[in-house]
């Protein structure tokens, strides 16, 4: 299993922040000038849009496609610094707690350009069935993959 996705270019494991050293998957994010606001820093809805790639990039790598299908129950995201371009975010990714048919998401987004934490995110997600129909719990296997992946970088989730 990889230490980190494969989907996009990341930093080595030793050159991380240390604010994100307990996220398993890290995200990179350019941030493109199309998505600055009226008021010259990054819209609030790309926020969304960046958690739902670096997402993504974490439930693949828990192979969490494998059979089911999540569906994206309840999202906020904390603002704690603007965001100008150019720079580019790593959006560290974890679990923060695993239940029998749902998953809390706990995002990072750091700042290249700021060396700091900019924001900071949740998302509910319930797994279902491939056909959407019902809930499909996680299974013993599953959750011990996931628990070994987080345990590689020190975090321990609810469940």
């Amino acid at each position: 299993m990889n230490q980190i996705s494969n989907l996009t270019a990341q930093p080595s494991f030793e050159s991380r922040p240390e604010s994100l050293a307990q996220y398993p998957v890290i995200y990179t994010q350019a941030i493109q000038w199309g998505e600055m606001d009226a008021f010259n820093h990054l819209n609030n809805v790309v926020f969304y849009r960046y958690a739902e790639s670096a997402r993504i990039a974490y439930l693949q790598q828990i192979g969490a496609f494998e059979g089911s299908v999540t569906i994206l129950a309840q999202s906020s995201c904390q603002y704690l610094r603007p965001v100008v371009y150019p720079d580019t975010l790593l959006i560290g990714v974890r679990c923060q707690r695993l239940g029998t048919t749902s998953i809390v998401i706990e995002y990072s987004y750091y700042s290249l350009a700021q060396q700091a934490t900019v924001a900071v995110a949740d998302a509910v997600l319930v797994r279902f069935a491939s056909d959407g129909k019902q809930k499909r719990p996680w299974t013993e296997d599953e959750r011990m993959q996931l628990f070994a992946l987080e345990a590689e970088f020190g975090h321990t989730p609810e469940s």
